[in-house]
C-alpha cells in the first residue's frame, strides 16, 4: 500500500501488537498506504530495524528517511502540528 503523493511510510510491526494496529488505523484513517516490514517473522528484518533505530518495541514507523519512532511518538507529532509537513515530504 503506497501513495506517490507523500514520501514512503513503512512500519516494522509484529502480528500480535496493539500500538501497530492503532498505527495502521491511524495512518488509514488519513487515507495514506505504507510497507508493513513483519519483524517477527524475520530476524534479518529485526536486525536492520534495531541498527536503524537502536530500539527493540514495535511500532517503529519511518516516513521517507525520518524515524517517526513509535505509535506515541507519531501521535504527538500530530498533535504538534509537525506529521503533516512530513507527510508532505518537508523533511523533519
Amino acid at each position: 500500500m503506497s501513495d506517490p503523493s507523500h514520501p514512503p511510510i513503512t512500519i516494522y510491526s509484529t502480528e500480535v501488537c496493539p500500538y501497530c494496529v492503532m498505527a495502521k488505523n491511524f495512518l488509514k484513517s488519513k487515507g495514506l498506504g505504507w510497507s508493513e516490514v513483519r519483524v517477527d517473522t524475520d530476524l534479518a528484518a529485526r536486525e536492520k530495524m534495531v541498527a536503524l533505530t537502536r530500539r527493540t518495541s514495535v511500532p517503529q514507523i519511518f516516513i521517507g528517511d525520518v524515524h517517526v519512532g513509535g505509535y506515541d511518538d507519531m501521535m504527538a507529532l500530530h498533535r504538534a502540528g509537525k506529521l503533516e509537513p512530513l507527510l508532505q515530504g518537508e523533511g523533519a
